[in-house]
Order: C-alpha cells, then sequence, then structure tokens
C-alpha cells in the first residue's frame, strides 16, 4: 500500500480530479457573469448617487434597495428559492449549470457594492477636470473612472472570487456538485475525516492561490 493509500485509504482520487475540475468550471462560469453584470450596475450606483453625475436618488435607492436585498439572503436559501428561475434559464436545477445562476444572482450585488466603493475612492477633481474639457459621461465612465479606480477594482474582483468559492462550496449540499458535494456527501453524511481534510485542503489552496494573483495584480496596477 502506498503512503497516499495508508493516510487516505477512502480517496478515490479520479473523482477528487473531476470534482476540482466541476468547482473550476462553476467558478469561471459565475465570476464572469458576475463581472459582465455587477460592473454596469455598480457603475449606476455610483452614477446615481446623490452629489453624483447622474444623481438620482429615487433610481439610487431603488438599485441599493435590489443590492441590500439580495446581499442579505443566505446563498443556500437563495439557491433553493431560484430553483424555478434556475430551471427556467437552464433547463436544470441541479449541477454546474443549475449553480451559475443562483452563484450569479448572489454574488453580482456584492460584487457591485465593491466597485461602488472603488469608484468612490476616485479623485473628484480628475472627474471634474474631464467634464470642464466637455467629456461625455460614457467617456469620463471608460477613461477616466475605470482606469483610475483599476487596483480597487481588481481588489474587488478577487475578493468576490474568493466569495465565489466559499459559494460553490455550500452549494454542493443542494446539488451543485464540486468539492463541496464531496465534503458534504463523503465527510459528513459518509463519516470519511480523509474526504474532508482534503477537499477542504484544496479549496484552501484554490484561495490562496486566487488572494495571491489579486494581490500582485493590484500591486503592479498601485505602482503606475
Amino acid at each position: 500500500m502506498s503512503p497516499m493509500q495508508t493516510l487516505f485509504p477512502n480517496i478515490d482520487w479520479p473523482e477528487i480530479a473531476q470534482a476540482c475540475l466541476d468547482t473550476l468550471l462553476m467558478l469561471g462560469g459565475s465570476l464572469l457573469f458576475t463581472l459582465v453584470l455587477g460592473l454596469p450596475l455598480g457603475v449606476w450606483l455610483f452614477l446615481t448617487a446623490r452629489g453624483q453625475l447622474h444623481a438620482r436618488p429615487k433610481l439610487y435607492g431603488v438599485l441599493s434597495l435590489v443590492v441590500n436585498v439580495l446581499r442579505s439572503i443566505p446563498f443556500i436559501i437563495l439557491m433553493i428559492l431560484l430553483i424555478p428561475v434556475t430551471q427556467a434559464i437552464t433547463g436544470v436545477s441541479i449541477g454546474i449549470r443549475g449553480a451559475i445562476v443562483p452563484l450569479v444572482i448572489g454574488a453580482a450585488p456584492f460584487f457591485a457594492r465593491l466597485v461602488e466603493t472603488a469608484l468612490r475612492e476616485v479623485d473628484r477633481g480628475v472627474i471634474e477636470a474631464s467634464q470642464a474639457m466637455g467629456a461625455t459621461t460614457a467617456q469620463i465612465v471608460t477613461r477616466v473612472l475605470l482606469p483610475e479606480s483599476r487596483p480597487g477594482l481588481i481588489a474587488a474582483t478577487t475578493v468576490t472570487a474568493v466569495a465565489l468559492v466559499g459559494y460553490t462550496a455550500m452549494g454542493g449540499i443542494v446539488g451543485a456538485g464540486g468539492l463541496g458535494a464531496l465534503a458534504y456527501q463523503y465527510g459528513y453524511n459518509g463519516y470519511k475525516p480523509d474526504y474532508m481534510l482534503v477537499t477542504v485542503a484544496l479549496l484552501v489552496v484554490l484561495v490562496q492561490i486566487l488572494q495571491s494573483i489579486g494581490d500582485r495584480l493590484v500591486g503592479r496596477y498601485s505602482r503606475r
């Protein structure tokens, strides 16, 4: 018996490898759609806030309420509530495709708030100077706000990616698949602590890799 079999007698390594792939697919797909939806939502939150370029207090209040409500619902409950929506959009309610819809709906409002915070850090004088030169709102957003807030946006993306790793693990409890499903099915229900140990260790490694990449990118663009 090999040392690995001695330390982890219950582990089916091909199954672990497939679960890692499933987790990465869920993370990649949900992060992509979260950025696509959350970035414009965060920009709109910033623009419509009181004292900003297109201040619309009522619209901001509605957007802020929707974001706060979605952020306040625990992800497992949100995933269950969204089963009919997920079924209508993807045709399934479990598995990788079934997990991406609630992952995006759960993470996009969170990311939007981080985007709004990052945009608020941009020097007001730079925005006013752009307005004085006749720049349109679209030009200010694409050429001033987003470039100037790049380190903050990268940090926001990193935090969101790490949060999504946790969401995918929780989603495993209700049939999303991935490492969370193995930890729950075999580690918790099956009383196989080696499964729990390996899946948790892999999730920790994934989080560390994501955080390291994010920190390096933030440091790189902050020096520019």
